[in-house]
C-alpha cells in the first residue's frame, strides 16, 4: 500500500485510511503500522505535514510495542522525509541514525534517505556518493533507484556535467517505468531542469509541462516543481511570470508548513525580483530566505541568499563592509562546495560590493577568483565569468583585454540566442548581456573613434530581431481559434454593454498563456544569423542621407554622425532629454481631447517648447543641414519620440542601423498589390480606406463588415502595400498580443510572426502603432519591429494617440505621394507640410506620424 501511495497519493491515499481502520479492527498490528505509514504519505503529499507526524509517531509506537523492528525502521525512514520538509534536518539525521541500527544492511531505504538529506543540506560531494551506492544496493526498490538516479542527474548538472545527467535521467526513466506516477513526474522535471541549464530551453519547457500534467493525475502538489520552475523563467527573464509562480510556490509551502521548500522558493523569488529592476524587493525576500536557511542548517543554501543580498545591495546603491565579508565568505562555501556555477556568481558579486566601497584590491581578487572557474553550466552563469573577467581587465587598466572578455561573452550570448524559436524569448535575453555590453562601451568612447563605437553600438543594440524563424502558423491552430472566438465576444460585449466581462478577459489570459508557451517550445536553428553590419558598409548604403545612431552610457547622450566624415557627438545628460519627451508625450495626448480654448492653447505651447528642447538637445549639436535626409537609431527610452517632428528634412528610422540597411535593400513582390482596410467602431475610418483607395485604382478594399480577422490576415500576405486604418491596442505587459481592432476579432502581431506576414510597405493608422515595447538591452517588441525584422521595407505608424477623421488629409497625401513612387519617408515628408499645424489635433498628426525603415 505505501508504495501504490507513494507512486499516486490522489488514487490511493483515501484508501489507506480506510485500511488503518481496519487493521485496527482486526487488531492486527503490523498491517496496522503499514496503513498509518501510508496514511501518512498521503498527508504528508498533500503538504499537511503536521498530520503525517502525527500517524507516524502512532505507527512508531505501535511497531515498538509489538516488536516490529524492520517496520519502525520503515516509518523513521518516512518520519526523516517530513522532518526534511519542516525544515528539522538535525530530528530528521536522528530518525536516520535510529532506523539504520534498525535495518541493518538489509534495507537501502535509509541510506537513499540519508543522501536525500545530505542534498538537501548542500553537501552535494557526499549525496553522490550515496546515491551511487542506492544505484548499485541489492536490496534498493525500483523506487529508490530511480530517484537515486534523478537526483544524481540533478548533481551533475549543479558541477556542470549535463551529457552525465541526462544519461541518469534516461536511467531514471526506466525505473519510473515499473513504479510510474510521482516518480516519472520527478524525472521529467528534473530533465526539464537540465535541459534547460544545457540551454536546450524548448525541450525543457515540454518536459516542464509532462511533468505537470503528471502531478496533476496522480494528485501531487506543484508546489515544489512551480519554485524550481520559476528558475528556470527568470533566467530566461519572463521575470513577471518567475515572480508570479515563485510568489505563488512560497505562499503554498509557507502555508502548509513546508519550510525546506518554502525557502528555495523565497530565494527564487529574489532572484526574479532582482532582475526586475526591483532590489528592494530582492533583498527582502533574499533575507528571509537566508534567515529560514540557517533555522534548517543548511549552510550553502544560506550562501546562495547572501549572493543576492549582495547583488541587491550593489543594484541599490546600498553596500557596506559587513556585506562586503558576508558575500566573500558566502563565495568561499559555494567554492568549497564545488559549485562552480553558483560559484561565479558570487565571487562577481562580492567583487562588486568591494569595488563599490572602494575595496579595489579585495574587488580585483574576487574578479579574478570568478574569471578563474569553469566556464560551464547556465547562460547566466557563463555570462558572470565573462564579466568578471571583463572586470579584472578593466581593474588593470587593459581595454584590449576588456573588449575581446566582453566580445566573448556576447557571441555565447549570441548562440545562446540563436536556441531560441521565439522572438520573445530572444528578445527577453539579450537583456543577459547589458553589462558586457557597456564596459566595452565605456572602453570604445574612451578612444573617440566614431566608427568603433558605432560597430560596438550595433552588436548590441536589436540584436534579437536579425535572428528569423519560418512561418509556423500551424502552432497550436486550436487555441488560437479559441482566442479569436474569445476576442469576437469582447468586442461584441463591449459595443453592447460597454464592459469587457470577467469570465472572457479570464479566458483570453489564460489562452494567451497557451499560445504564448507553445511558441516557447519551439526550438531555434542554433545558427547565428544576421551579423551586425560595419560603419564602411553603412556609408556606402546612406546615398546622400546621414545616419545618426544614439546611445546613452552613464546616463549620458551621445551620438555616431555619418555625414560628411564620421564624428562622435556627445550630447549632455539625458534626464533633460527623459523629461522633455515625457512633456511632449503629455502634450500631444491633451490635444487629441477637447477641452477649453486656453487649456488646448497651453497644451500646445508646451508641446512647441518641448520639441525645441530636443531639437536643441539631439539635433542642433550634430551640425546635419536642415534639408538633408536623415536616418535615426534611437538610443533606449527614445523610441516613441516624435523624431519627424526634430528635423526638416524627410526622417526614416529604424531599431539599428543594421536592419535599416536590411530594409534598404528589399524589393517588392506582390507586383504592386494594394490592400486597404477599415476597421470597426471608428466614424472616419471608411472616409479614410476610400480616401487612401482613391490613389490606387486597383486597390483591394476590405470595410466593415467584410473587413474580418481571416480575410484581412489572407489578403496581407498577398499585398504588396497595406493601409490599416483600425483602433490600435498596445499590450505592454504582453506586446506579442499587442492588436489591430477588425470585425470580428483582433489582428495580433503574434498571429502576424507565425503566419510569416510581412507586406514590403505597410501604414498603420492607429494609436500608438508605433509603440513598440522596450526590453533591456535595446530590444523591441511590436509591430514595428516584427514587421521589419519579418521583411518588411517601409512602413508609417504613430507613436501616440491620434484622431481618425483628422488624420485622413494626412494619410491622403501620404499616399498620393506613394503612388507617385515616392519612399514611405520622403511622402511623409511631403504630406506633412500640408498639415495645418495652427489646428490642436493637426499639429498631433504632424507630430504623431513616423516613417520606419528604407522602403
Amino acid at each position: 500500500m505505501y508504495e501504490q501511495v507513494s507512486a499516486a497519493p490522489g488514487r490511493w491515499g483515501p484508501r489507506a485510511s480506510a485500511l488503518v481502520e481496519e487493521a485496527r479492527r482486526l487488531d492486527d498490528a503490523e498491517a496496522l503500522v503499514v496503513a498509518l505509514r501510508a496514511a501518512a504519505w498521503f498527508e504528508r503529499s498533500r503538504l499537511a505535514n503536521d498530520k503525517a507526524l502525527a500517524l507516524l509517531d502512532d505507527a512508531l509506537a505501535v511497531a515498538r510495542r509489538t516488536g516490529l523492528p524492520a517496520r519502525a525502521a520503515e516509518v523513521l525512514v518516512t518520519r526523516a522525509a517530513v522532518n526534511q520538509e519542516l525544515g528539522r534536518i538535525v530530528s530528521a539525521g536522528r530518525d536516520l541514525d535510529r532506523a539504520e541500527k534498525l535495518a541493518g544492511a538489509a534495507s537501502a531505504e535509509p541510506a537513499f534517505m540519508r543522501a536525500v538529506l545530505l542534498h538537501n543540506v548542500g553537501r552535494l560531494g557526499a549525496a553522490a556518493n550515496a546515491y551511487r551506492q542506492i544505484l548499485d544496493h541489492p536490496a534498493a526498490s525500483l523506487d529508490n533507484r530511480g530517484s537515486a538516479a534523478s537526483n544524481l542527474a540533478v548533481i551533475e548538472a549543479a558541477f556542470g556535467r549535463f551529457d552525465r545527467g541526462l544519461k541518469l535521467l534516461d536511467r531514471a526513466a526506466t525505473l519510473a517505468e515499473g513504479v510510474g506516477g510521482v516518480l516519472a513526474a520527478f524525472v521529467a522535471h528534473n530533465r526539464g531542469l537540465l535541459l534547460a541549464q544545457s540551454g536546450r530551453l524548448a525541450e525543457s519547457f515540454r518536459q516542464f509541462d509532462t511533468a505537470t500534467a503528471l502531478c496533476v493525475e496522480v494528485g501531487f502538489p506543484l508546489g515544489e516543481f512551480q519554485a524550481e520552475h520559476a528558475e528556470t523563467l527568470a533566467e530566461l527573464r519572463l521575470l513577471p511570470e518567475a515572480l508570479e509562480l515563485a510568489g505563488r510556490a512560497a505562499v503554498e509551502l509557507e502555508v502548509s508548513g513546508v519550510p525546506l521548500m518554502a525557502a528555495e522558493a523565497r530565494l527564487t523569488a529574489a532572484r526574479a525580483a532582482l532582475r526586475a529592476g526591483d532590489p528592494a524587493a530582492a533583498s527582502g525576500s533574499a533575507r528571509r530566505a537566508r534567515e529560514l536557511f540557517r533555522r534548517q542548517r543548511r549552510p550553502v543554501w544560506a550562501a546562495r541568499a547572501v549572493v543576492v543580498e549582495a547583488e541587491a545591495g550593489v543594484a541599490a546603491g546600498l553596500v557596506s563592509a559587513e556585506l562586503s565579508d558576508a558575500a566573500r565568505r558566502a563565495a568561499g562555501v559555494l567554492d568549497r562546495a564545488g559549485l562552480a556555477s553558483a560559484a561565479v556568481g558570487a565571487h562577481l558579486a562580492a567583487g562588486s560590493v568591494a569595488e563599490a566601497l572602494g575595496r579595489t584590491d579585495l574587488a580585483r581578487r574576487s574578479f579574478r577568483a570568478a574569471a578563474a572557474l569553469p566556464r560551464r553550466g547556465s547562460i547566466v552563469a557563463r555570462l558572470a565569468a565573462s564579466i568578471a573577467a571583463a572586470h579584472t581587465a578593466r581593474l588593470d587598466g587593459d581595454d584590449g583585454a576588456v573588449l575581446a572578455r566582453c566580445r566573448g561573452g556576447l557571441a555565447d550570448l549570441a548562440r545562446h540566442r540563436a536556441a531560441l524559436g521565439s522572438a520573445e524569448l530572444r528578445a527577453l535575453a539579450s537583456g543577459h548581456g547589458v553589462e558586457l555590453g557597456l564596459l566595452g562601451l565605456g572602453c570604445l568612447l574612451r578612444t573617440g573613434s566614431p566608427s568603433r563605437v558605432l560597430d560596438w553600438v550595433e552588436r548590441i543594440r536589436a540584436a534579437a530581431l536579425l535572428t528569423v524563424e519560418p512561418p509556423a502558423p500551424d502552432i497550436v491552430r486550436e487555441e488560437r481559434a479559441e482566442l479569436a472566438a474569445v476576442q469576437a465576444e469582447l468586442i461584441t460585449a463591449r459595443r453592447e454593454t460597454g464592459t469587457e466581462p470577467a469570465e472572457l478577459i479570464a479566458r483570453q489570459a489564460a489562452l494567451e498563456h497557451r499560445i504564448r508557451r507553445a511558441t516557447w517550445n519551439r526550438a531555434g536553428t542554433g545558427v547565428v544569423s544576421g551579423a551586425a553590419i560595419r560603419t564602411g558598409q553603412l556609408v556606402g548604403l546612406l546615398d546622400g542621407r546621414a545616419l545618426v545612431s544614439y546611445g546613452r552610457f552613464d546616463d549620458e547622450m551621445f551620438a555616431v554622425v555619418l555625414h560628411a566624415g564620421r564624428r562622435l557627438v556627445r550630447l549632455g545628460a539625458w534626464d533633460a532629454v527623459r523629461f522633455e519627451g515625457d512633456a511632449v508625450q503629455f502634450a500631444l495626448r491633451r490635444l487629441t481631447r477637447s477641452g477649453p480654448p486656453a487649456a488646448l492653447d497651453g497644451a500646445r505651447a508646451s508641446a512647441a517648447h518641448s520639441l525645441a528642447r530636443l531639437r536643441e538637445v539631439l539635433v542642433e549639436p550634430l551640425g546635419i543641414p536642415a534639408d538633408v535626409p536623415l536616418v535615426v537609431v534611437p538610443a533606449r527610452d527614445t523610441h516613441r519620440l516624435p523624431w519627424s517632428a526634430l528635423h526638416t528634412g524627410p526622417v526614416e528610422v529604424a531599431p539599428s542601423a543594421t536592419l535599416w540597411a536590411a530594409t534598404r535593400t528589399r524589393t517588392a513582390t506582390a507586383d504592386g498589390r494594394v490592400l486597404v482596410v477599415a476597421g470597426p467602431d471608428l466614424p472616419g475610418a471608411e472616409g479614410e480606406a476610400a480616401a487612401v483607395a482613391g490613389c490606387h485604382p486597383a486597390a483591394t478594399v476590405l470595410v466593415p463588415p467584410k473587413s474580418t480577422t481571416e480575410t484581412v490576415l489572407a489578403a496581407m500576405q498577398e499585398a504588396d502595400l497595406v493601409h490599416l486604418a483600425c483602433h490600435g491596442f498596445l499590450r505592454g505587459d504582453n506586446p506579442t498580443f499587442s492588436a489591430l481592432d477588425v470585425c470580428d476579432g483582433r489582428v495580433t502581431v503574434q498571429e502576424l510572426d507565425l503566419r510569416g506576414i510581412a507586406p514590403h510597405r505597410v501604414v498603420l493608422a492607429a494609436c500608438d502603432s508605433a509603440a513598440d515595447v522596450a526590453y533591456a538591452g535595446d530590444e523591441l517588441l511590436g509591430f514595428v519591429s516584427a514587421l521589419l525584422a519579418r521583411g518588411t521595407a517601409g512602413l508609417v505608424a504613430s507613436t501616440v494617440a491620434v484622431g481618425d477623421t483628422e488624420a485622413v488629409p494626412l494619410m491622403r497625401a501620404l499616399h498620393e505621394r506613394i503612388a507617385a513612387g515616392a519612399g514611405m519617408a520622403e511622402a511623409l515628408h511631403a504630406a506633412r507640410a500640408g498639415v495645418d499645424r495652427d489646428d490642436p489635433r493637426g499639429f498631433v498628426n504632424w507630430c504623431a506620424f513616423t516613417a520606419y525603415g528604407a522602403g
